[in-house]
């Protein structure tokens, strides 16, 4: 396979047999997109797919698949009692807590202000372990800043 190829094609990644426990929160962040080649074959001409298989940012309507990593994971009660340290009229909290109604929210470019300054001023009465989820989820926003591109997705796993 010659390194044009190489590029095109998802380098598998196993699970390595992670079952996240039960009543969590994960943050989840892209890590990489790939190209489902059948699908973008079906829906495409061959112009269109050399510039599917360059971009990768075209989106999901023409095959392209995004592989998220697991970055922060915290139990479902220290989540809620984290995010309560947020202001509860606040853009912030609303957000964050929309885990627990919908079971899933996304974090984007647009979010990452709002975020980093609620949680920087959340910080004093926040626990030293709400403090280090605080830490992760600052670096996980600073990196969406520095790339857009970039989002992280956040589901609510039930026991």
């Amino acid at each position: 396979m010659n390194v044009e190829n190489e590029q095109r094609y998802a380098r598998h990644q196993p699970c390595a047999g992670h079952q996240p426990a039960k009543n969590r929160v994960i943050f989840y962040s892209l890590s990489r997109k790939f190209v489902d080649e059948k699908s973008a074959q079906r829906r495409t001409t061959q112009k269109a797919q050399e510039v599917v298989y360059y971009s990768l940012a075209i989106g999901h309507h023409l095959g392209v698949i995004d592989c998220l990593t697991a970055r922060l994971e915290c139990p479902l009660t220290g989540y809620q009692h984290w995010i309560d340290c947020l202001p509860r009229d606040g853009e912030a909290h609303r957000k964050l807590a929309g885990v627990q109604r919908f079971g899933e929210i996304t974090i984007d470019s647009s979010h990452t202000h709002l975020l980093a300054l609620a949680l920087h001023a959340a910080r004093p009465q926040m626990s030293q372990q709400q403090q280090a989820w605080s830490d992760t989820l600052m670096a996980l926003l600073g990196r969406i800043e520095n790339d857009p591109a970039l989002y992280l997705m956040v589901r609510r796993i039930d026991g």
